[in-house]
């Protein structure tokens, strides 16, 4: 036993001095967490804001000022008059606005007789989500703007129905704080899986391995000695990554900072499962890092809920989430960070990427082998 911890002590140690003298190894898990969270950050925003909103209003009135009121004072929209809706559909079609609102000839008498009128409203929909989003501002700010007049004329307000939306975990609705926690999930399994993917590739491009199979050590004493530095090294990335997600961009972290290391902990180890399968099979450095990005970082990317809902993929697609470790991983941030330790979406999170650690790590070794071939 003492044996083999000199020897597994020695074996730690060149790694570590190797990750060292390795600028790479440094840059992937330290320069590049922080360059794409910085970028995602600041630079992606599924928030719709200072949308182009062209006004067209047939007849000018107090009626219809008082409408286009909501939308020049929002912060959400950047408004543009047109005199004629023509001109409107014109400056939609050529990308200038992502929508216009008609206010036709007829809107101020029929608020006057007391009929509700028609307003048009028409959405560029190339962009899905940005249309969705102006279609219930408009359709929530024209129903706050009746029920308003219905009160200043001290009638009745025609919708009886009091809506006092009430929004959980993520009261301000900001896109930043809902995709930074999944972009850790990510960046953490593009670190630990193209790190170690490069590991045991290098060994056999630079003929190192050959010198380690001709001595007594263990191959399985030989992955154990690349994991441990790995593995700290990640977890080092984790912590830039959190620090810049709590104090950069204000991300609140509700849930228990232990749950949060282990959780790291166990992502890591399948990772790093990973990336050893892939460093045993490619034995090339090139080869190595295009399979490790194309079977971990891609999946983690679309298929673990960090941008699209898994619920709404179809079943198929849902039955291979099962197999990307991120989603799991993802699933335990989201919960940390917004809603707190809730054990009922931790718990079997945690198991499963136990799980993937233990599968992915079980496949590197039967792979490893101490053989030239």
């Amino acid at each position: 036993m003492s044996a083999m911890l000199m020897r597994l002590r020695g074996l730690v140690r060149k790694e570590t001095l190797q990750i060292l003298r390795d600028p790479s190894s440094i840059a992937i898990a330290f320069i590049l967490p922080t360059v794409l969270l910085l970028l995602f950050g600041y630079g992606v925003s599924l928030d719709a804001r200072h949308v182009g909103l062209g006004l067209v209003v047939d007849a000018p009135s107090a009626a219809a000022t008082s409408f286009t009121a909501k939308f020049r004072h929002s912060p959400y929209f950047t408004p543009h008059d047109f005199a004629a809706e023509p001109a409107a559909e014109t400056a939609m079609k050529d990308g200038d606005i992502d929508g216009f609102i008609w206010l036709q000839g007829d809107f101020a008498r029929q608020l006057a007789a007391g009929q509700s009128p028609a307003i048009g409203l028409f959405v560029d929909g190339i962009d899905a989500n940005n249309a969705r989003l102006i279609e219930n501002y408009v359709t929530q700010s024209w129903a706050d703007w009746v029920a308003q007049q219905a009160a200043l004329a001290g009638v009745a307000n025609p919708d009886p129905i009091d809506l006092e939306p009430r929004i959980w975990f993520n009261p301000a609705v900001s896109s930043r704080d809902y995709l930074v926690p999944g972009l850790i999930a990510v960046i953490m399994t593009l670190t630990g899986a193209l790190l170690t993917a490069l590991v045991i590739a290098r060994e056999w491009e630079r003929g190192t391995m050959e010198a380690l199979m001709v001595t007594t050590v263990s191959m399985h004493e030989i992955l154990i000695s690349k994991i441990i530095p790995y593995v700290l090294l990640g977890m080092g990335g984790m912590v830039v990554s959190v620090l810049i997600a709590t104090w950069l961009f204000g991300v609140p972290l509700l849930g228990s900072l232990i749950v949060l290391g282990l959780a790291s902990s166990l992502f890591m180890l399948a990772s790093l499962g990973m990336g050893l399968l892939i460093s045993t099979i490619a034995k090339n450095q090139f080869v190595a890092g295009q399979i490790a990005i194309i079977t971990t970082f891609l999946p983690a990317f679309i298929l673990s809920g960090f941008i699209f809902d898994i619920s709404s993929m179809p079943a198929p697609i849902q039955l291979l989430t099962h197999v990307v470790a991120a989603r799991y991983f993802v699933a335990i941030l989201q919960s940390l960070f917004l809603a707190g330790t809730v054990w009922s979406v931790i718990l079997p999170n945690l198991f499963a990427l136990l799980a993937m650690a233990v599968v992915f790590l079980g496949l590197a070794r039967l792979a490893a082998r101490k053989r030239l071939d």
